[in-house]
This record gives C-alpha cells, structure tokens and sequence, in this order.
C-alpha cells in the first residue's frame, strides 16, 4: 500500500526537484506505473475502492439472502439474526460460497435499505421533580479481603442530574426497594415519575407499546411513595440515556481501580461521600454556570415529601423443619421450637430476615449471603431444651453461645454435668417470662452470696419480682349493707365505760 509520505516525497521529486518518472521509479523502489498515476492523479493519499462484488458465488442464493435480510429488519434487536447465523442457514441449504460473500452483501444491503436515522437521537429536557431514572450495574470490588462482584443501583434525577449509587450482594426486589428507600430519604423526596427498563423485578409482562403489567408489590412501592412508573420500550437503552451514561462515568470514576473495603456497609458510606463531593464539583450541562448540587437545591423544593420507609419485602411461603429451621436464598435460619413442621412465611429485607407463623413473628435475623450458612438463635430451642437439657453441651445453636456475663458466670459455677445442665436450664426458662436483665441481676446476687444453684438464683429472682397489685372489688348493690360500720373507736370507749358501770353496781 503507497503511503501519504511516500505520495508526498515522489510529487516533490518531480514538481520541485525536477526529477524524471524513471529516475523517481528506481531511487524510491516503485514502478514507473505507480509514478505516473501518483502525479497524474493530483491527489496526496490514495484509496482503494471495492467495485460492485459479483454474485457469481451466490448465484440462486440472493432471493433467500435478501428475505433473510428483509425479516431481520422488521425483528427486534434480540431477535435479529447475525450475518455469521444467516451464512450457515444458507450453507445448510447448499450454498457452496464463503462467508466473506455474504457479509459483503449483507452490509451493502443493510446500508442501501437502512433508515439513515437509527443512530440519530432527540435531546430531552425534564422540568424540576418530573422524573427520575433507575438501572443496575456490575461492578468488581475487594471486601475483606475477598473479590466480589456487587450489584450497584443508580439513581439520578433527571432535572438536576444529582444522583446516588448504592452497593448490593443480590438484584432481588428487596434491594430495588431497599435502594428506593435509601435514595428518597438522600434526596428528601421523589419525582413524579420514575423510568425504569422491563427487570423482572418491576414488570411481570411487557405488551406492545408502553403497555405494562407491573409485580403487584413493585405497584405497591410506588403507591407508597406517589410516584408513577414508567418502562422502556425493550433494547432501547437511550430512553432512560443519563443512567446509562452515569452507569459507564461511575465505573470510571468510583470502580477503577478496584475499591478495597472491610465490608459493604462501609463502602456504601463510601460511595455516598463521594457522589455528594461529586455532584458539589461537576457542572451541570444546561445550566453550566452552577453545579449539580446548586441545581439540586432547586428542584429539592419540588420533590415529593418523603412519607416514611416502605415496608420493602419479599415474601416467601416454606415449611420449618423439626430442627426448628428454614431454607431461603441457599442458607437457614433458625425459628422458635412452636413453629417447627409447620409452615411459615419468609420476609427477605434488604438485611434482614424475618419469618411468620400465622401473623407472629418467630425468627428475626441478620441476612446471610453466600451459600451454605446457618443462623442460629439458641433461644428458639428453649422449650426443647426444657425437655432435653443434655443438648446444651453438644447442641449445634449453642455452641459459642455468647450469654451475658452473670449467666455465663453462673454456668462455669455449674460446671457440667447432667445435674448442672438441668439446673442451668430452669435458670434459662425463667428469661422468656422474667426478662434477660433481671435473671441476669439475679444471677449476679446468687454469685455475691457464694452459693450458685437454680433454687437460689430462682429465690433471688422471686424476691426481685414486685407482687401484682390487687385492684378492689366494687361491692354489688344487692350485698351492700344498710347500716355499714363506722370506723370510730369512741364506740368502744362507750361500751368499755357501760360495763364499768355495771361492774360498780
């Protein structure tokens, strides 16, 4: 290929050296032919242009290439068929050709029957608290020491293009109303309408058009929170552009290098300081004079007010096992013994787990991530312990068990064996009725006076308790007396005074 420098020096060896095409052809190593056509052209770079490919090689191929070509058009973006896809459908109809044939002929077509507009977009303006934008992304971080992939939920207003990014383990409906939460209380309110793409989460199905049918609890948040949702048409991205584009900035600036954190909770504070120092320092695009923040306190006016936290769960329907435990998201969690065989409900929180067992909450506890986990609550298997006290040495929810210090005083005084787990035992059953602090003061006693057993640590407690009051008994009307005693003690001194006087006689 005849470069510009080579171009360049060979039209200056003639026009300004005055050099001959044969002396130019032999010192520069070109042909006399390729001289000439570089100084008869005039042009200072040349190009090669491909002529019309001939169809010899597709011979009777074309009609099915071009149908093949002309249904791809009209099919969505999912849909569509690849140049490479429609090459081996024509092979397996016979064609003896390469594919370099069909993909030139394909992308002759694609160029001579496309609308000449596809990559062309309008600019949309938002007036103050009209609409906010919502997506997700994947990002890479270190937590504690361990690479992780985390869910990241992006949230920008589209007025004021303020905007808050919040760390996740999962991309379940909790976090979307978790991360709903979190950004409406950051931004004390909410758009009118929020703009979302077709996630599972949010939309069971999708119709033609904007038609959509949202989940019923998704329908529900946004009731809550007065905001009306609206869906993207699928695989057209650009109508939610400015979370799209925060999606890829964010990534450049928070996500590179990789962030290095103890824990999740400390790298979401993390990325909201730095979305606020990021929205105090960046201009805004229409209103360049100011920043986002400056536009922010604008439009904060408008907002929505923010009426409370949803209650943001996702319920779930198990069976507690006889081992008083239940299965959700890969891990179990630990239920009180009434609950055991018998079926329950699950409410995943954003952190938490709780489960339900005909409306009573029977289990409350942190959310485990990951696989394979148990979360135990050794006060759930008090009445088996009641019955069984054997198990507290070798059962698995009490092993580590972290009691209070008095209690676990008191069960080192015990020490163990058959009689001092039966002991420690009844010491525990009296924590559901008593409460925890005060069988703990009362352990605490028992262990001042040198004498640790469940009979004095019970007395202790017994006398720690306040006698219930007694409230009076109204008298009824048939049982009241018509001459009710008075309290007067003159009376006796009467009749002490009568028998004197009789006495004397």
């Amino acid at each position: 290929m005849i470069t510009v420098e080579t171009i360049g020096r060979v039209r200056r060896d003639h026009f300004v050296r005055q050099k001959s095409i044969k002396e130019i052809a032999r010192e520069r190593g070109l042909s006399r032919n390729t001289v000439r056509k570089i100084l008869r052209s005039g042009k200072t770079e040349l190009t090669y242009e491909r002529g019309k490919a001939s169809l010899r090689q597709l011979g009777s191929h074309v009609e099915q290439l071009e149908q093949m070509l002309e249904a791809n058009r009209r099919k969505g973006r999912r849909e569509r068929l690849t140049l490479k896809r429609m090459f081996e459908l024509l092979r397996a109809d016979g064609f003896q050709g390469g594919y370099d044939s069909v993909r030139r002929y394909g992308r002759r077509w694609q160029r001579e029957h496309g609308s000449g507009v596809s990559t062309a977009f309008v600019p949309l303006r938002f007036k103050p608290a009209e609409a906010f934008q919502f997506d997700w992304s994947h990002e890479i971080v270190i937590l504690g020491g361990a690479t992780t992939t985390v869910k990241v939920a992006h949230i920008r207003l589209c007025y004021s293009r303020y905007f808050l990014v919040i760390a996740y383990l999962r991309e379940t409906q909790e976090m979307v109303f978790d991360a709903h939460d979190r950004a409406f209380r950051f931004f004390s309110g909410a758009c009118v309408r929020g703009i979302y793409d077709n996630m599972g989460t949010a939309v069971d199905t999708v119709f033609a058009g904007k038609e959509r049918k949202f989940n019923r609890r998704f329908e529900q948040m946004c009731s809550h929170y007065l905001v009306e949702p609206v869906a993207c048409t699928p695989a057209s991205g650009w109508e939610k552009g400015q979370v799209e584009n925060q999606v890829g900035n964010i990534r450049e600036w928070l996500f590179t290098p990789r962030l290095r954190f103890a824990n999740r909770d400390e790298l979401n504070d993390w990325l909201m300081s730095d979305c606020v120092r990021r929205c105090a320092e960046m201009r805004h695009p229409e209103f360049s004079d100011r920043t986002l923040a400056q536009v922010f306190e604008e439009e904060k006016t408008a907002l929505i007010p923010h009426p409370g936290s949803f209650d943001g769960f996702h319920e779930d329907h198990a069976s507690a096992s006889k081992t008083c435990l239940v299965n959700f998201d890969r891990n179990q969690y630990s239920v009180a013994a009434k609950a055991a065989r018998k079926p329950v409900q699950i409410r995943a929180y954003a952190e938490r787990i709780v489960v339900r067992l005909d409306g009573e909450v029977v289990a409350d506890h942190p959310r485990r991530f990951g696989r394979g986990q148990i979360a135990y609550d050794p006060w759930h298997y008090l009445p088996v312990l009641e019955r069984k006290p054997g198990a507290l040495r070798n059962g698995a929810p009490f092993e580590n068990w972290a009691l209070p210090p008095m209690l676990a005083a008191v069960r080192q005084r015990l020490g163990k064996s058959n009689d001092a787990d039966r002991e420690f035992v009844s010491i525990l059953a009296a924590v559901p009725e008593a409460g925890l602090s005060v069988v703990e003061a009362a352990c605490g006693a028992a262990l001042e006076d040198g004498v640790c057993t469940s009979a004095v640590v019970l007395n202790h407690l017994a006398r720690q308790q306040q006698p219930a009051a007694i409230e009076p008994v109204e008298t009824p009307a048939t049982l009241a007396l018509s001459d009710p005693p008075r309290a007067d003690c003159h009376r006796y001194d009467q009749l002490r005074e009568r028998e004197d006087r009789h006495g004397a006689v």
